[in-house]
């Protein structure tokens, strides 16, 4: 059963390694090319403080962006501004959050999330707490995906390997760190690929943020996984 409290304390935790990390930059790093590619640093910090704001709008019942092309042109504007800045927004929207988050409501109701997908409202947290842990990644300033929480990194590859399960296009896939395993791919009886590594790698490679030539593969060739 998911704990939509404690992982709200996840969240804010995850939030002040983030602006603890980032505070050390200037504000010519901010402007700087971040792992993901287009994208600056400013442009995560950008839309880790938009993602804050649009969650409150779930959680209190409005879509969670206007529209796509208002969420793009939101951080695009936001992108550039100086270091001070950037991390008093994302600070000040995180708090918002949390006290959003903080207001008595049915956890268990149905909530509205970007391109109409769906979740409980419990899912949320977890959801805040993905974006921080990975986007603190990608700004590329020292933060690996060895670093992030155990839990995180087991919860988020389940999620992401829940995300795969039964799209056609991917071969049923058995993935193991050694101690831990989870299936992901079209439905099978027997997989037909195993993927084995670390946890971080197997992170990394299903949300995208490595190649997966640090793993192991049996009984086929590594999956092309679809975009996120």
């Amino acid at each position: 059963m998911i704990d939509h409290a404690r992982d709200l304390a996840s969240v804010q935790e995850a939030t002040e390694r983030l602006l603890n990390a980032a505070a050390k930059l200037d504000d010519t790093a901010v402007t700087q090319p971040s792992l993901l590619p287009g994208w600056t640093r400013g442009h995560i910090l950008a839309h880790l403080a938009r993602n804050a704001d649009a969650l409150v709008n779930v959680m209190e019942g409005r879509p969670m962006y206007a529209s796509a092309e208002a969420r793009d042109a939101d951080i695009e504007r936001d992108a550039p501004r100086p270091l001070d800045v950037q991390l008093a927004d994302v600070r000040e929207t995180a708090a918002r959050l949390q006290e959003a988050a903080a207001v008595p409501a049915d956890w268990s109701r149905t909530v509205t999330l970007r391109n109409g997908v769906t979740d409980t409202a419990a899912r949320v947290p977890f959801r805040r707490w993905v974006e921080v842990e990975l986007h603190h990644v990608d700004l590329g300033i020292g933060y690996g995906l060895e670093d992030v929480p155990e839990e995180f990194a087991e919860r988020e590859t389940a999620f992401l390997a829940e995300r795969f399960t039964g799209n056609p296009d991917v071969p049923a896939t058995r993935l193991t760190d050694g101690t831990r395993a989870w299936t992901t791919g079209r439905t099978a009886t027997t997989p037909e690929v195993t993927v084995s590594g670390t946890l971080p790698d197997l992170l990394g490679w299903l949300s995208g943020r490595r190649d997966g030539s640090s793993l192991t593969v049996t009984d086929g060739a590594l999956p092309a996984l679809p975009p996120l």
